[in-house]
């Protein structure tokens, strides 16, 4: 049996209705679609804990066993989240009873109670700013709420629609509106807390209340501290600034499902006798006994697959990173190389990359894999596109079609198109402007294990590669380049999601959101680099722009912008606020195409521009920018309330923070080595707010940072599409950007 665009959205009822009937692929891809989703709200409810994947297994199991009798094939998604919930509710109840036993029987517990997982140093999630008190806050929470936390945080993720998670929790998506909302009351309550604990010096009632505080955090101290919070005028000024709790979910890492888990399902899904689920000739066993049992054994063997947890979650599992041995066959999902890096090589005047051994120069083009492992892809899909397909096919997987051009054309709300790895050459440019919902996201993607190249080069130089207006997108993994114009333009688009992507060797820009309208936008974990236009001999090739519009709640984070021609990442002549928090811009400017009468001077970072600039107050947090040729961090005329903290600026060519506004705020920034063009220096101010940075006061060198040497930086991201880890610019101090993956 063959499986077209009726099986590619997990739960469709075809699907549902041949793994029923005993079709062993229609099994497998139900199973193991799931189980990422599966993994996640198991994760984040557990907090880490180990017991996870336990639990993962049994509600793996208990799906199996019980896809017999569901009724509505359609309703597969709900279901299984529903048991999921209810799994989670039974462990948890379990274990309370057994450590009661433990305890009246006072004998030491071996295994730890669930919740003390929560008091885990919150230092292990690096972390940073709000998302870091979002951590703590969570730990102040009941275990309904953060059960509750687990499946909201997979609806904002685009993972559950509101009626999967009211189903779930067994009441009607009005209902779950209103628990969503007293949650939201309560976790804002919380963060205020942490903040208020963390505040220096501590009101008199903060610290006559806390006398013989413990430290816990029981129902009884929180509502102590969170009445204390709404009555105390100096401690409840804490409450102002929040950002809202789903703004920040979607940013913090999912859980990592362990491939050689993924793949140990495919192969018992596949090899389980081809019968149906009802008792067979196959040893008397069913498809589904069969499966059982191996799923048993393949569980039972995870320690192995699982090398490390490299940051364990605290206070709600926000990030549960895991390293992986090779899989079977040779495969390793830490370790994945380019299709492109051969033709990155031959590109003209441009030094070839060299994936094992960044080079350090700013002269030198840095390094730059796929920004996200191809495993992370999507594992089924309702629209299929190969570089050997036809656009006369019908988009299915055995028939997918031959260009995005006519995948987009068809795509309706809620699907997903898959982009098979290959590379494919367009000769005309790709205009989406389908929209989705709230609810019924698309999903453009890369296929799992494998990784698409757009080369653009056959595209009219006057066209941009695509033109996106459509909302309500999560666009991933994928890479374009070559283009004679802009790779990607984002025109008015609304509550998009942007992430790993790598976008390079373009003309005037990796990726551009633009116009007015532009609202509630996300780039997530992606690199643009080496953007370059020959007519205009460092004047443009941008590597990320947010300008020429307006529109709030736009977040750029995690990604690295190096080598264009001009700025990293430019938001001049935009009116709202942009939040860049966690990027690296460097070696932006530097002429590495021998061009004479070369006149770029680019920034790292470019706040403003426009005649006359609009007054902006973006938000930049834990931020780096170092070997760019113009400033780490300019203003670009922008006259609004620019709030930086906790960024670094190193070696760039002009001032390391050139920001002669009034009205700018800088707070626990650090500059070390800039101005070497001249007598800049590290920082240009005029007024404004300057506290707690390397430039007023104490003795800051290059000898303040553990290292110097950008290699790491520069080098390859972590598999899950992460920036690396690195020592470069991290000190002891909480001054400067902690260099840190968000």
């Amino acid at each position: 049996m063959t499986h077209s665009s009726a099986e590619a959205e997990l739960g469709l009822p075809a699907l549902v209705l041949d793994a029923q009937a005993g079709d062993q692929q229609a099994l497998n891809e139900l199973i193991a679609g799931h189980l990422p989703l599966i993994y996640n709200i198991v994760g984040r409810a557990l907090h880490g804990h180990a017991d996870v994947d336990d639990l993962v297994q049994e509600t793996a199991l208990r799906l199996i066993r019980g896809l017999p009798s569901l009724r509505e094939p359609g309703r597969f998604r709900a279901w299984a989240v529903s048991v999921t919930y209810r799994q989670i509710q039974q462990y948890l109840r379990e274990r309370k009873r057994a450590l009661l036993r433990v305890r009246d029987d006072a004998t030491p517990a071996e295994l730890a109670d669930p919740d003390d997982v929560a008091e885990r140093t919150v230092g292990e999630l690096m972390l940073t700013g709000q998302r870091r008190e979002l951590a703590e806050a969570v730990r102040w929470l009941e275990p309904d709420d953060r059960r509750l936390l687990a499946l909201w945080w997979q609806e904002v993720s685009g993972e559950l629609t509101r009626s999967e998670l009211a189903a779930a929790l067994g009441v009607p998506p009005p209902h779950a509106a209103v628990r969503l909302q007293r949650l939201r009351d309560r976790l804002d309550a919380t963060r205020t807390v942490v903040r208020v604990l963390r505040a220096a010096p501590r009101c008199t009632g903060l610290r006559d209340l806390l006398h013989g505080w413990d430290g816990s955090t029981d129902g009884r101290w929180r509502k102590r501290l969170i009445r204390h919070c709404r009555t105390c005028d100096r401690c409840g000024i804490h409450r102002v600034g929040l950002v809202a709790p789903e703004e920040l979910l979607p940013s913090v890492a999912p859980l990592p499902l362990p491939l050689a888990l993924l793949e140990g399902v495919r192969i018992a899904c596949e090899a389980a006798a081809p019968a149906t689920l009802t008792p067979a000739a196959a040893g008397g066993q069913s498809i589904g006994q069969l499966v059982l049992t191996q799923l048993n054994g393949l569980f039972q063997q995870k320690a192995a697959a699982v090398a490390t947890a490299v940051a364990v979650a605290a206070g709600g599992g926000f990030v549960y990173a895991v390293q992986e041995k090779p899989l079977p066959g040779g495969g390793d999902a830490s370790a994945v190389a380019s299709p492109t890096a051969a033709r990155r090589a031959a590109v003209p005047a441009v030094p070839a990359p060299v994936a094992s051994s960044p080079p350090a120069s700013a002269t030198a083009v840095p390094t730059s894999p796929p920004a996200v492992s191809p495993a992370d892809g999507v594992t089924s899909a309702d629209v299929y596109v190969a570089p050997d397909g036809s656009d006369d096919g019908d988009g299915s997987r055995q028939r997918p079609y031959a260009t995005l051009d006519k995948a987009v054309s068809v795509v309706e709300p809620g699907q997903t198109i898959a982009l098979r790895g290959g590379t494919y050459r367009p000769s005309d440019p790709v205009v989406i402007d389908v929209n989705g919902a709230p609810e019924r996201r698309i999903t453009l993607s890369n296929y799992a294990g494998e990784w698409p190249v757009i080369d653009a080069s056959g595209v009219p130089a006057d066209k941009w590669m695509v033109t996106h207006r459509g909302s309500f997108w999560t666009v991933q993994g994928l890479e374009v380049m070559n283009s004679g114009s802009h790779a990607y333009v984002c025109v008015s688009c609304r509550d998009n999601i942007f992430r790993r992507l790598s976008m390079h060797h373009n003309a005037r820009s990796g990726l551009t959101l633009r116009d007015e309208g532009t609202t509630g936008n996300q780039v997530l974990d992606s690199d643009f680099h080496t953007n370059y236009d020959p007519a205009e001999a460092g004047g443009a090739g941008v590597g990320l722009a947010v300008k020429f519009g307006d529109g709030t709640g736009n977040v750029v984070r995690g990604c690295r912008a190096f080598g264009n021609a001009s700025d990293g990442f430019d938001v001049g002549h935009f009116a709202d606020p942009v939040l860049l928090e966690a990027n690296w811009a460097y070696g932006n400017g530097v002429n590495r195409w021998a061009v004479a009468d070369w006149h770029g001077a680019a920034d790292g970072f470019r706040l403003g521009g426009g005649s006359p600039a609009p007054a902006a107050g973006h938000l930049l947090r834990d931020n780096a920018a170092w070997d760019n040729t113009g400033h780490g961090f300019a203003d670009g005329g922008n006259a609004g309330a620019l709030d930086l903290t906790g960024n670094t600026a190193f070696r760039n060519g002009g001032a390391g923070f050139h920001l002669p506004v009034p009205q700018a705020t800088l707070v626990d920034n650090a500059a070390v080595g800039n101005g070497t063009d001249g007598d800049n220096g590290d920082v240009q101010l005029s007024g404004g707010r300057s506290q707690g940075n390397t430039w007023d006061g104490g003795s800051w060198s290059v000898e303040s940072f553990r290292s110097i040497d950008p290699a790491s930086a520069q080098g390859p991201r972590r598999p899950d599409g992460r920036l690396p880890e690195t020592t470069f610019l991290t000190s002891d101090t909480d001054i400067g950007a902690s260099m840190l993956a968000p």
